[in-house]
């Protein structure tokens, strides 16, 4: 496995904890939005590493994207889960290979 994939993996779970509802938005207004933040940095940091592999992922995109948005209490809520599912499946598809 590479480092793109572990990475997909990571973030993956990070964006599938903070989609619990109601945990996850406590955790976040908890820490005044730092995890937001945290996973932003982490998303392009996966998103660096998969284009130099020339595995490009959407999903690091999607969960940039998902950062900004992700203040917005419901549709944060849904945009973490879509997120999460995007990188996991992508993570998943990458181990099989």
């Amino acid at each position: 496995m590479n480092r793109t994939t572990i990475l997909k993996w990571v973030t993956g779970i990070s964006e599938g904890l903070l989609a619990i509802p109601f945990a996850g938005g406590t955790f976040i207004l908890s820490m005044s939005w730092t995890p937001l933040l945290f996973m932003f940095a982490l998303h392009t940091i996966t998103l660096i590493f998969s284009i130099k592999d020339k595995q490009f992922s959407s999903g690091s995109i999607l969960g940039m994207i998902t950062s900004f948005i992700g203040a917005i209490p419901i549709v944060g809520w849904i945009m973490h889960t879509i997120t999460a599912l995007v990188l996991l499946i992508d993570a998943s598809v990458e181990t099989k290979n």
